[in-house]
Order: structure tokens, then C-alpha cells, then sequence
């Protein structure tokens, strides 16, 4: 049986008004923490299992789930609070308010690339907002897919939240179900299933989705600190970051200056053989390598690779590689490369740079790297991504405060925090009005009312 208890069973107690107290929404979080806290290294573990992540990588993965949980304990008087609205004349005296209430019983499907965070941290907002959860981990990833079903098993019961593992099958049954939203991380292919399985029971969805996010670095560019946090956005978890930088557009004049800098930042950070690099995790599986090393094989073929280029099957990994690219056209350019290959495509300024982000779907992420104001100022007048982050990439991920989430192809909806929170949550508008002033003129028959009504709304 797919389900040990039925989604009917799950939804009851949202229906019954339990899980709408703040005292029990503090309680599963509370469970929640103890579980992963008693579980620390066997996180680690997992991730490096499924992985290869280094113990610091992995690190992050339970840090911002223990910083989502500290924000959300903090902030969630107040995001449960009613918000009042002000009442136009006509209808006072009265009292308007939008409150926020549970969703019922939601479905999160989880991505392998970050499995453990990107799992519980829709989760944490799902149990914030007072619903009932189904978690589906990737089965990419089944290490870590295990050990959060002991987690959550041992965590709550199945009336709260249940874990269901297995593969795309399997998954494609849970869509089946009428669960009151959907949140996927993944890519878009599999988004579009989603979305079509969602619609049949018309339930929302939010889908967390990628693409390939652009970084620009213009000639003013500081090229030291930009090739190291290029090279450490585009490295961590082996590239296999939804918002890593996907490619590069760099300024005529410091395309060389760059790309030395960037190789000798890739030597520090690996050394001269970076597939024995303990700090370097590996590609997911085979089928992932194997494409990636297609790619990396037809531009060597092309003599397009300008640093690194080594891989190793056995161990699925591929060197951090820098790749020289002419145009858009180039199979590198073609889909989001989840890899530690990095094309180098050159301009000859903003504008241009502007004009080839724009060629392309909209990106999950895009980065700038430049001193000017206008040049940012341009960048977020004259494009669109889920986010933007100037001299700097993967790190607008960590502030708790701003939303994340895509745009376009890239995902729809966000979360993070209060936005998180909204996500699973239904605003409901709600007017309270006394019996006293029942003014007749709304009233039929509306005969000689009109100018009084033409008075008071104008």
C-alpha cells in the first residue's frame, strides 16, 4: 500500500481545527529539531554516501534547515496574527481582516541534489502553516531518502507527516491523490508532469524548478574575489546547484585576466589533480556523468576546452572545467549542465550581455559582477530571473528573509521564511459587521436612490 494512512485520515485534523493552534505548529517543529539533532552525523554520512559531499557541504544542508526552523519559531506569532484592512465609509461600522489558515494535507517531492535540505525545508514551512504533510524524497539520493524516513517515523505520526520512498512510478501515483497543494523541486521536464497530474484536481502548485542562470563580469570587475566565488559557486556539490552560475558572459577586455584567474583558483582550491580531491564531491549517478562527459568530450573534439577536462567514470567525477563558447548555439548552451563545466562565452558589454540573457528562458538566478550602480540598475530593469545577486553568487539563497523561487520556465512560487509560510497558507478574507445602521438604500426598490448612491460612492 502506498499510503499507510489514507490522505482523508491526514486532512481530518486540519478540518477539525487541531493543527491550527500555535502550541501544536511549535510542537512539530520542536519534533522535528530533536529528530535531526539526534541525527547529525548520520546526515553527514548520508550525503557523502549519495554524493561524495565533503563533511562541510554537507554541513550547510543542516544548518539552514536548523535556521529555518529558529526563524520560523520566531517569527510565527506574528505571521499567524489576523492583519486588518481598512473599510471604505459605506460599509462602517465594521471590521475587516485577512487571516491566515491551513492548506489541509500537502505533497512535497524532493530534489537529490541537496536531499536533505531541500526536503525538510519545505516541510518546516508546511508544518508551520498548520497542515498535514506527505514527503516524497528523491530516490536519487537513497541514503539520505532512508534515513529521512526513520527520521520522520520516528518523529511524528503518520497522520502528520508520512514519508513514501520510491521511484518515478511511484511518484506519478502519489499524483494521483488529491492533496490541497503541491510543492516540487526538480527540473522542468518532470515540473510540467506536475503541473498537468496537479490540475485535474485543480490543486495550486509551486514548483521549484532551475534553468541556466547567467553570471556577467564587466572590465571594473574586482577579478580576483570574482574568480574565487565563481569558481566556489559553480564547484559546490560538484555544479549540481540549481542556482550555480551556468555560464559566463565576461567583458572583451578581461576575458584573459579571467580565465587565468579562474584556473589558478580551480589549482588552490583542488590542487593539480582535483578528481583525488576529498573536497570535491561527485556527480549523482552514471547516467549524469555520462552526459556531462559527452559534452566535455564533443567540446575537447571542437578544441574548445580552455582548463581542466579530466574525469574518471569509476568514481563519477569530472574535473572543474573552463570551456570556450562562441555562441548560443553550442550543445554546452542548450540545457542547464548541473556539472562542473563552465563556458566562457565573451562580449563586448552590458548590452550585449543583456541581449543573450534575454535570448534564453528566464533564469532561476543571475549574477553581476561590477562596481557601477547603473550597471546593476540596468540588470534589473532590463531582465527578469527569480533572483539577482550583484559581485557575488549562491549566497541571496541565505538570507532568510528573501523569498526564493523562480520565474517563467524557472518555477513558480516561492518560499523561504514568511514566504514559505504564505505558500502553504490560505488568506482568507473575512468581514465582520454588526445589525445596528442597516441603511435601507441598498435595498430594492431602488427607485429615487440613485443620486444618494452617486453621493456616497461617487
Amino acid at each position: 500500500m502506498l499510503l499507510s494512512t489514507p490522505i482523508a485520515a491526514m486532512r481530518q485534523p486540519v478540518s477539525d481545527g487541531a493543527t491550527r493552534p500555535r502550541s501544536w505548529r511549535l510542537e512539530q517543529l520542536d519534533r522535528l529539531e530533536r529528530a535531526i539533532a539526534e541525527r547529525r552525523d548520520a546526515v553527514l554520512k548520508a550525503l557523502a554516501s549519495d554524493l561524495g559531499k565533503p563533511p562541510v557541504e554537507a554541513y550547510f544542508e543542516l544548518v539552514a534547515v536548523q535556521q529555518e526552523i529558529q526563524l520560523v519559531r520566531s517569527r510565527l506569532r506574528r505571521w499567524m496574527a489576523p492583519r486588518a484592512v481598512g473599510l471604505p465609509v459605506f460599509l462602517q461600522p465594521g471590521r475587516a481582516e485577512v487571516i491566515r489558515e491551513p492548506l489541509g494535507c500537502v505533497l512535497v517531492i524532493g530534489p537529490w541534489n541537496y536531499p536533505f535540505l531541500l526536503s525538510l525545508q519545505p516541510l518546516v514551512s508546511a508544518l508551520a502553516a498548520g497542515n498535514t504533510v506527505v514527503l516524497k524524497p528523491s530516490e536519487h539520493a537513497p541514503a539520505t531518502s532512508a534515513l529521512i524516513a526513520d527520521l520522520i517515523d520516528a518523529a511524528f505520526p503518520t497522520t502528520t507527516v508520512q514519508v513514501v520512498q520510491g521511484d518515478g512510478p511511484v511518484a506519478q501515483a502519489l499524483l494521483q491523490e488529491r492533496f490541497d497543494h503541491i510543492f516540487f523541486t526538480g527540473g522542468e521536464r518532470v515540473g510540467r508532469l506536475v503541473m498537468e497530474a496537479a490540475a485535474r484536481h485543480l490543486t495550486p502548485v509551486t514548483l521549484e524548478l532551475g534553468g541556466k542562470s547567467p553570471a556577467v563580469v564587466l572590465r571594473d570587475a574586482d577579478l580576483e574575489v570574482s574568480a574565487r566565488r565563481l569558481v566556489w559557486g559553480k564547484c559546490l556539490n560538484a555544479g549540481q546547484t540549481c542556482i550555480a552560475p551556468d555560464y559566463l558572459l565576461v567583458d572583451e577586455a578581461v576575458e584573459t585576466p579571467l580565465i587565468e584567474r579562474l584556473g589558478e583558483r580551480i589549482s588552490q582550491c583542488f590542487g593539480d589533480d582535483p578528481l583525488a580531491s576529498a573536497d570535491l564531491g561527485c556527480l549523482v549517478n552514471q547516467a549524469q556523468f555520462e552526459r556531462l562527459h559527452a559534452l566535455l568530450e564533443g567540446a575537447r573534439s571542437r578544441g574548445q576546452v580552455l582548463f581542466g577536462g579530466q574525469s574518471d567514470a569509476s568514481r563519477r567525477r569530472i574535473a572543474p572545467t573552463l570551456i570556450q563558447v562562441d555562441n548560443l548555439d553550442d550543445p554546452l548552451m542548450h540545457e542547464e549542465l548541473f556539472g562542473p563545466l563552465l563556458p566562457v562565452l565573451r562580449v563586448n558589454d552590458l548590452n550585449e550581455a543583456i541581449e543573450r540573457i534575454n535570448q534564453r528562458p528566464k533564469p532561476l538566478a543571475l549574477y553581476l559582477f561590477s562596481k557601477q550602480r547603473d550597471a546593476q540598475q540596468q540588470i534589473l530593469e532590463r531582465t527578469s530571473s527569480g533572483g539577482v545577486c550583484f559581485n557575488d553568487v549562491v549566497m541571496h539563497v541565505s538570507v532568510p528573509d528573501l523569498p526564493f523561487g523562480g520565474v517563467g520556465n524557472s518555477g513558480m512560487g516561492n518560499y523561504h521564511g514568511e514566504a514559505g509560510f504564505r505558500t502553504f497558507s490560505h488568506e482568507r478574507s473575512v468581514l465582520r459587521r454588526p445589525f445596528r445602521l442597516d441603511v435601507p438604500f441598498r435595498y430594492p426598490p431602488y427607485a429615487g436612490k440613485l443620486p444618494l448612491v452617486r453621493r456616497l460612492l461617487g
